[in-house]
């Protein structure tokens, strides 16, 4: 129970719903380690298709395979493919993802906007009928966007409510348009933080901090410090080579004081037992505390 923070909106007669809910998402070790899935709308089939990508990508059922046979914290998609999978899949720990939208207009030819396609009450109904192993709800917020004030709102919304009915919520923040310059700038990564922790979020997923396009695992600290206990998520970006990818990750936790990962095209882009292999791998570091050495040889044996 140390290391989960049940916040105050959380009703008492829920406490237990939710720490049972945190625990299981973070393996009790409060650091949350992300399957993310949701690309299949927000990227189209570019992250599943093409050159570097494992044939078994091409169907959404190989995430669904992933998620069963690896270790992770909440494998997070669209309530639909849920919908599809889950009676296949219903071991699976699942966070909903209530909004997306595709990628197909530029944002600097439209503000970005992705508004919710499901209230939390939908997922609570859901997840009663089906059974399903639903531990929270997921949003995504174009900060910077002319909609913002939309994002924002809703994304209120659905946290208390994901509280009032003992869920976690995460957040996706992405600050994007045409008054971003850069969005892997420290100081508005550290703001998009801070938005997180006014919005009440147990986690918010945000991008990798860089300076002069380097990795420096030192920019995270003023990320998570304007977070406060709200837990920093960096997102997995485009795939890479396993052993740097853990690294950067163990350096992200240890160094930057993140507590976790959004992961998906470095996780689901690879053949199914390389997937699995790797999913463990960033589970061992994220949630079992071992170095990025002690999980690259478990990924090798």
């Amino acid at each position: 129970m140390k290391h989960i923070i049940i916040p105050a909106d959380v009703p008492r007669e829920k406490r237990d719903t939710f720490a049972s809910n945190y625990s299981k998402a973070t393996g009790d070790s409060g650091r949350l380690m992300l399957f993310a899935g949701d690309q299949k709308t927000e990227h189209l089939n570019k992250d599943f298709y093409g050159e570097g990508i494992a044939p078994d990508d091409a169907n959404p059922e190989h995430m669904f395979k992933i998620a069963e046979a690896a270790n992770i914290g909440v494998f997070a998609t669209q309530m639909g493919l849920i919908a599809r999978y889950g009676n296949q899949y219903n071991k699976v720990p699942y966070l909903v993802k209530i909004n997306s939208k595709t990628n197909i207009v530029p944002v600097d030819e439209n503000p970005p906007v992705s508004q919710s396609w499901f209230d939390v009450d939908d997922v609570v109904s859901f997840k009663n009928s089906s059974g399903l192993n639903i531990l929270g709800i997921g949003y995504t917020i174009y900060l910077g966007s002319e909609y913002e004030h939309i994002m924002l709102y809703e994304a209120a919304q659905s946290i208390f409510k994901a509280h009032q009915h003992g869920m976690i919520a995460v957040l996706w923040i992405y600050p994007k348009g045409k008054y971003i310059e850069d969005e892997h700038n420290q100081h508005l990564i550290a703001g998009a933080a801070g938005v997180a922790a006014t919005l009440g979020a147990d986690f918010v997923k945000l991008k990798v901090p860089y300076t002069d396009g380097k990795f420096d695992a030192s920019l995270l600290n003023e990320v998570t410090s304007a977070a406060g206990n709200t837990g920093v998520l960096c997102e997995g970006g485009a795939k890479v080579e396993e052993r740097p990818f853990l690294q950067q990750l163990y350096d992200q936790i240890h160094s930057g004081n993140t507590r976790g990962n959004g992961t998906g095209r470095n996780i689901h882009q690879r053949p199914f037992n390389e997937a699995v292999k790797m999913a463990n791998a960033i589970y061992d570091v994220t949630v079992n505390g071992k170095t990025a050495d002690e999980a690259w040889q478990a990924y090798l044996s």
